[in-house]
């Protein structure tokens, strides 16, 4: 492993899934490319949380879009993070939008957005969006090619 690498806990290593959001480790690796405008996208198909209140599950397609400062998100840590919310008890709104917060916090990046595409839930399905800002001047920022829903149909 390189200097950079050393610090990482998860990457490289036999990891269980943490318990809760609070208790998953988010780590970050140096931007290779610093100072250059270029966009990195996570997709998460397949994302489960409680509701807080039934304890249901819910399920969601998550689009992660950022744009680096001097930091990366290791990809393995964010995999354990974004699955520690599968016993986590919290609305769409709080996933969503809590998710987008922590990763900003730890990367301080250019820009970031995340977009929750909630199934339905009592027939309803709930969109969740948040970024950070306005979208870098010259940025190419693809469509997150998530159609709304639509049942069956």
């Amino acid at each position: 492993m390189s200097h950079y690498t050393d610090a990482l806990t998860q990457l490289g290593a036999n990891t269980t899934l943490p318990q809760s959001p609070e208790e998953a480790v988010l780590e970050r690796v140096p931007n290779p490319q610093p100072g250059t405008l270029y966009t990195v996208r996570f997709t998460q198909p397949e994302f489960t949380s409680l509701c807080p209140i039934t304890g249901q599950p819910d399920f969601a397609h998550l689009v992660i879009d950022y744009v680096p400062g001097d930091w990366l998100v290791e990809s393995k840590s964010l995999k354990l993070f974004l699955g520690s919310f599968r016993n986590h008890g919290a609305f769409h709104e709080d996933c969503t939008v809590g998710i987008g917060k922590r990763i900003a916090e730890l990367l301080d990046p250019q820009w970031l957005r995340i977009g929750g595409y909630w199934y339905p839930r009592g027939g309803m399905p709930i969109d969740v969006f948040w970024q950070t800002g306005a979208v870098p001047q010259g940025l190419w920022l693809p469509d997150q090619g998530v159609p709304t829903y639509r049942g069956r149909g």
